[in-house]
């Protein structure tokens, strides 16, 4: 054992690159005959001393930390224990199974080296030769000549030059990569008009009624769908076909290029095909997840997943479990996923980092014009201003501003990004990004299918002056995309369960990232939960008559409606993901989920007040509580296990109100 272990030490020093986890080694389409020992011992000496290498050392810190402390609990875990969770997969088998539907037929399309691709219509020289999009810094993507040395997106340029000495670069151009985009969108739109575009290069469809209205296999609409793809844009094409988006996505990186793969809609073959699969095929399951699976639990393939599940539901959230086991039964989403309406449209780009103030002023300018540009042409006006940066040194900073108007002016965007630009100066920067959320769409138009309380709460005139009357605020935030700021979501085509899980890996990596500005984002709350106070008392001491206005006026609600808590949640998430009234568990990710639970909490107290019992639930007492808990230390990482000790049920607390209320009575 010593001996295996000196050997394995000696090795590791004289073979650092070994250890050395970086995505660029990951397998990826044309690049199965790579030598990735070669590639990842490049990599690592081309890397090492930089800022992205102090990087990657860092998230690998916390990703051997999250492993060991895995690893721990596992050890931890008693064969009662295990015979417990056992029971609860044994169960949840059953219910996913249940769900099974094999009646639907899945396309996925996906460009083969898509902007390399477009490159090489557009100069037919290219052809043959290995070439990359992007420049020194960084590469969005490959051809699959270039992909045979190692080179692949998200590379540094300089180390794919390395890897590739005769690689020949050229420049990005986003308006040609998305008229191509657009062409072949077409194309897809003659099979299923609700398809779903994933990205610019890739959609899914649901051929199951143009099978059936043409008689037609699923294996004969991909090809003909491949065939159109080519003739009207000159670009080729690869394909999988399935019986839900999880595996379609799957198959269609089996024969690529330009080929397709076809699972057949039994179960058993199903079951065969995901058997020896590697979890790190599945979409929502990056390099961290992969590690921490194969690593600390010893789960290489979604069969084990389904082997070792008990170890997931005891070591894991039950969302994350629930997601883990539905992959290992070949389980994925056969529904069109409901319409929901643009959240926020943003504008970012990458560049050789600099801190150079008039260049990144330059640079912002240029962003807030394309932004503008893209709202007008969706006709979008919005008022909160978010501002991306990523350093030198791979830090995420993000500040937002919530404007006095609604608006889509580059003029009025870029004065405000100015602003916050300016508060985060001198900073060495890589990568400026722009976003504007809270349209004025999604006070008037909002989703009739969401159920929340502003249905039923009228505020008038007076009110809506109020609310513009408060000062324009800055929110400081590590990581905007993983943090709890209520206003920065982002649409997804995968399901909430995938999120959950891509939620997870990224809180593992930037977790120092938000402890830096935990404070501020603490202040923020408590700035919201003050807000939604006033605004509630408000609402007591002037309470519509709604049977009235409502039915004199009908469209009173039109026309005078406003959020009592616009992108605000009016409770406490504790640690970011937990309710302080009912401990349930929702990440940051799940906006339109903890915005209804908000919603739940706050409808019964208001029911509970009208009902005469509001001196045993005053908001107060319920804001102190949170107050409480948001003034506990932050933590570095989120808890792994449940300490529902530290948190006073919702029955609990009701019960302890009414308790001090009676005695308060008695003594008077």
């Amino acid at each position: 054992m010593d001996n295996g272990e000196s050997s394995s030490s000696t090795n590791n020093s004289s073979r650092p690159w070994e250890s050395y986890n970086t995505v660029f080694t990951n397998a990826k389409a044309g690049m199965e005959g790579v030598d990735k020992e070669k590639v990842q011992r490049i990599v690592y000496e081309m890397s090492k001393g930089s800022k992205y290498f102090q990087n990657e050392e860092r998230k690998d810190a916390h990703m051997k930390q999250k492993i060991d402390h895995m690893r721990d609990r596992c050890a931890k875990l008693s064969s009662s224990d295990l015979s417990n969770y056992q029971k609860v997969v044994d169960r949840r088998v059953l219910e996913l199974e249940a769900t099974r539907d094999l009646s639907r037929i899945w396309l996925h399309v996906d460009m083969d080296a898509f902007y390399a691709a477009v490159e090489t219509l557009s100069d037919p020289s290219l052809k043959g030769k290995p070439m990359a999009v992007g420049g020194l810094s960084m590469i969005s993507t490959a051809n699959y000549e270039a992909r045979k040395f190692g080179v692949r997106a998200a590379m540094p340029g300089f180390i794919a030059r390395k890897l590739c000495p005769d690689l020949i670069f050229v420049p990005v151009d986003f308006t040609k990569y998305t008229r191509y985009s657009d062409l072949t969108r077409k194309v897809f739109g003659n099979y299923d008009p609700n398809f779903i575009a994933e990205s610019l290069d890739e959609a899914y469809l649901d051929i199951t009624d143009v099978c059936r209205e043409r008689g037609l296999s699923g294996a004969e609409i991909a090809e003909e769908l491949r065939s159109f793809v080519y003739s009207e844009t000159g670009l080729t094409c690869s394909a999988g076909v399935a019986a839900n988006r999880l595996l379609a996505k799957v198959c269609s990186d089996i024969n690529k290029p330009n080929g397709q793969f076809v699972l057949q809609n039994d179960r058993s073959t199903v079951m065969t095909f995901i058997s020896s699969l590697p979890v790190r095929k599945i979409g929502g399951i990056g390099k961290v997840t992969e590690h921490i699976l194969k690593d600390a639990l010893g789960i290489k393939t979604c069969e084990e997943m389904v082997q070792k599940g008990s170890l997931l539901y005891a070591l894991f959230s039950q969302s994350s479990a629930d997601f883990f086991l539905s992959v290992g039964l070949g389980l994925g989403g056969t529904d069109t996923p409901r319409v929901r309406s643009r959240k926020s449209i943003s504008s970012e780009r990458t560049f050789s980092a600099t801190g150079d103030e008039r260049l990144l002023y330059s640079k912002l300018a240029e962003i807030a014009e394309m932004l503008s540009q893209d709202m007008k042409k969706e006709g979008l006006t919005a008022r909160t201003l978010t501002l991306k940066l990523k350093t030198a040194s791979f830090e995420i900073r993000s500040r937002a501003v919530s404007l006095q108007r609604y608006t889509c002016s580059s003029d009025d965007i870029l004065k405000h990004a100015t602003k916050l630009l300016k508060a985060e100066l001198p900073v060495s920067v890589r990568l400026i990004g722009l976003r504007m959320s809270q349209f004025l769409d999604e006070i008037r138009n909002s989703d009739p299918s969401q159920g929340t309380i502003t249905k039923f709460i009228v505020q008038k005139d007076s009110s809506r002056q109020d609310l513009d009357d408060i000062e324009s605020f800055d929110i400081d935030a590590s990581n905007n995309e993983g943090g709890s700021l209520s206003f920065g979501s982002h649409e997804t085509s995968y399901g909430h369960l995938k999120d959950v899980v891509e939620y997870e890996e990224r809180s593992h990596i930037d977790s120092e990232e938000v402890i830096t500005n935990q404070e501020c984002m603490e202040k923020e709350e408590r700035r919201q939960v003050l807000e939604g106070d006033a605004l509630l008392i408000k609402h007591k001491e002037c309470k519509p008559d709604t049977s009235h206005s409502m039915n004199d006026n009908p469209n009173a609600q039109n026309t005078e409606a406003v959020s009592v808590f616009p992108q605000t949640e009016p409770l406490f998430w504790v640690d970011g993901y937990k309710c302080v009234l009912c401990g349930i568990e929702l990440p940051p990710s799940f906006v339109e989920e903890r915005q209804e639970h908000s919603d739940f909490h706050l409808a019964q107290r208001l029911q509970n007040e009208e009902s005469g019992s509001s001196s045993s639930t005053t908001p107060s007492k319920r804001r102190i509580l949170g107050k409480e808990k948001a003034n506990s230390k932050p933590k570095k990482q989120k808890p792994d296990q449940k300490d529902s000790s530290k948190y006073i049920p919702i029955h609990t607390f009701f019960t302890k109100s009414n308790q001090n209320s009676s005695n308060e009575t008695q003594k008077k």
